[in-house]
């Protein structure tokens, strides 16, 4: 295994040291009516397409970025399925999708977030399938489309790469939760939908604001590792 690889996959299981064991917090098997499950998968196939005509895009061009592409799946796969416990009986995770989404962009990142998610259902029974949709829209869709925007934004204005990076994994980190907190208020209004979506959301804050913090953190550290290692596939990206 190649150096920056040894790096990076310690980087991945150092991770670990910010979390504890808990119950999975994806939207858990069979939590979502039947016309929610189909909406979700519906909503998401288009992204998915376009993913993996990028991802076939990024293999022809460099044959090097398949190990790129296979570091920002594990990242993702390591970090969603570290969890600590949060309030009611509910826990909280990183993301991990904020790297995915600054080097291939948020197309190719839904691809990779499939992948992840289908694995964790698979293996750890951690979500579900019924609700594959739902955790693919949340953390695999809109939150790698925020890191993307954030990091682009960011850079426009000319301030540190460190901090662009930082905020872009932060902000796709909160806007995932904030998502999966609408979903299960759409799923499950009960007297008000601003009310179920606003308890979600109360619910998960507690402990996901320092989560992204520290995901914030992390992805700059694993970037910094790539930078100095693959800084010609970061060039040939446009991400340097």
């Amino acid at each position: 295994m190649r150096r920056k690889e040894k790096i990076v996959m310690l980087a991945c299981m150092a991770a670990g040291l910010l979390s504890v064991s808990a119950s999975a917090m994806h939207i858990m098997e069979g939590y979502l009516p039947k016309g929610w499950v189909v909406c979700w998968m519906i909503v998401c196939l288009p992204f998915l397409a376009i993913g993996l005509r990028r991802i076939s895009k990024y293999v022809q061009e460099n044959p090097k970025n398949l190990t790129l592409l296979a570091l920002c799946g594990a990242f993702a796969f390591v970090l969603s399925a570290l969890k600590i416990p949060s309030v009611m009986g509910s826990c909280s995770h990183p993301t991990g999708v904020g790297l995915s989404a600054i080097l291939f962009g948020p197309s190719t990142t839904a691809v990779l977030g499939l992948i992840v998610l289908l694995f964790q259902a698979l293996l750890l029974a951690h979500g579900g399938l019924t609700t594959l949709g739902a955790n693919v829209f949340s953390m695999a869709i809109v939150g790698p489309i925020c890191s993307w925007a954030v990091y682009h934004g960011l850079k426009k204005t000319g301030c540190p790469k460190a901090v662009a990076i930082f905020f872009a994994a932060f902000a796709g980190d909160l806007l995932t939760y904030i998502t999966t907190s609408v979903e299960l208020g759409l799923a499950h209004p009960g007297a008000s939908l601003a009310g179920a979506v606003l308890k979600f959301m109360g619910i998960f804050a507690v402990t996901q604001i320092p989560l992204a913090v520290a995901e914030g953190l992390l992805t700059v550290v694993v970037f910094n590792v790539l930078e100095k290692y693959s800084s010609r596939e970061l060039t040939e990206l446009g991400v340097l």
